[in-house]
């Protein structure tokens, strides 16, 4: 297989020198190239295949937010890592809208090796030639929601609290006012009127709150078009259920913080690849939704009919890029194909799997094609006499 090239930008010649001894020992897995500048990296881009680049910030002339900027417009499919130090904040905000991952500066050989294997998987994945092609017709792939980004970052910080992460939410509006419409409805169950962002911050928690900035701020990044084929209230609401539900069934089955917390925010943006579609090739995919209904498919049997891929594996590309936890790839990756799942065991791609179905028993509606469930695998899983239990758990939600 031809290995993965990754393009190395940074004015100080002895850190580049310093990269390169750093990454000597996956020489045989990846190709690097050094360059000392953004206009040496768009030269050497224009004549070499580069399939991630990796940008300090600071750097004369032009600086790392322009030459991501510049890469994302010119060449929109290579992944883009931004390598900060203490940059100051007006920096970082440049920076959120351009760039796939954010990298401290400096970062042990440990993490570096971790993120460009990450990276070059989610580029090998597109050597599956139809999602290849598919994520070709979507132009510039979207990066990290800003509000998410800024928490990540705060959130690294050992002397965060919640009024700094509430501090980040107030000064989103849309979010202030998501986050507070969230926190009042069902779906939280508080029984009283919170007022402030920083109320709710306290009431939620970091991870539940860090979960829904990355909710809300998928769906007011994406702007799909709206007919009579999608409704973007009827996914979030969706998104939600699926959310809650999946945290209720991680929560039966495992005492582990990050399993329940995976599975919550995989339940969250399970759907992200519909909201990509529909944005990016919205008339292709009426056909997808109108195929469905004549032929009673689930939906990724007729997206894979029409597009040779699925809502879950370019979903699940996006937010590998955005650099969310494997599990949460996985479980977006895997949520309607728990068959190609490897090691049958309780996971949040099974969490998910079961409260998408769970939802659609509880919620039916005629013009969709409800998922089926996967006895098979959650017998295989260990966990096939449990779905009776969650289905109950999920009703007494009353949401």
């Amino acid at each position: 297989m031809e290995k993965n090239s990754i393009l190395f930008v940074d004015d100080e010649p002895n850190i580049l020198s310093g990269l390169q001894r750093m990454l000597r020992f996956l020489r045989h897995e990846m190709d690097f190239h050094f360059v000392e500048s953004g206009k040496e990296a768009l030269a050497f881009m224009e004549a070499h295949h580069v399939d991630v680049i990796v940008s300090d910030m600071r750097m004369p002339g032009m600086d790392g937010a322009e030459l991501l900027a510049t890469v994302q417009e010119k060449f929109p499919h290579v992944i883009r890592i931004m390598l900060t130090g203490q940059a100051d904040e007006e920096s970082i905000l440049r920076t959120v809208g351009v760039a796939h991952q954010f990298l401290a500066k400096p970062s042990s050989p440990e993490i570096l090796k971790e993120v460009l294997g990450r990276s070059c998987a989610l580029r090998d994945l597109l050597q599956n030639e139809p999602l290849k092609a598919l994520i070709a017709s979507l132009g510039s792939l979207p990066s990290l929601p800003a509000t998410y980004a800024a928490l990540q970052r705060k959130l690294k910080d050992p002397e965060c609290g919640l009024n700094d992460v509430a501090a980040i939410i107030e000064q989103d509006l849309a979010m202030s006012a998501k986050v507070l419409q969230l926190v009042n409805s069902a779906f939280f169950g508080f029984f009283k009127n919170i007022d402030s962002p920083a109320r709710a911050v306290h009431l939620l928690g970091l991870d539940t709150v860090k979960a829904l900035a990355l909710g809300v701020g998928v769906f007011n990044e994406f702007k799909p078009i709206a007919d009579k084929t999608f409704s973007v209230q009827s996914l979030w609401n969706h998104s939600m259920g699926v959310a809650a539900y999946a945290k209720i069934i991680a929560q039966a089955e495992t005492g582990t913080k990050e399993s329940i917390d995976h599975a919550f925010i995989a339940g969250l943006i399970h759907d992200i690849g519909k909201l990509l579609f529909y944005s990016s090739i919205h008339q292709r995919y009426v056909e997808v939704v109108e195929l469905s209904k004549a032929q009673q498919l689930e939906i990724y049997l007729a997206e894979r009919h029409i597009l040779n891929a699925d809502h879950a594996d370019a979903g699940a590309y996006l937010i590998g890029l955005w650099g969310l936890p494997g599990s949460v790839v996985e479980a977006v990756a895997f949520h309607h194909r728990l068959d190609h799942y490897p090691n049958p065991a309780f996971c949040p791609a099974v969490a998910v799997h079961a409260a998408d179905v769970i939802y659609h028993i509880l919620h039916p509606d005629p013009h969709l094609v409800a998922p089926a469930l996967n006895s098979a695998y959650l017998e295989q899983a260990g966990v096939g006499d449990r779905f009776d239990h969650w289905l109950e758990l999920c009703r007494e939600l009353g949401i």
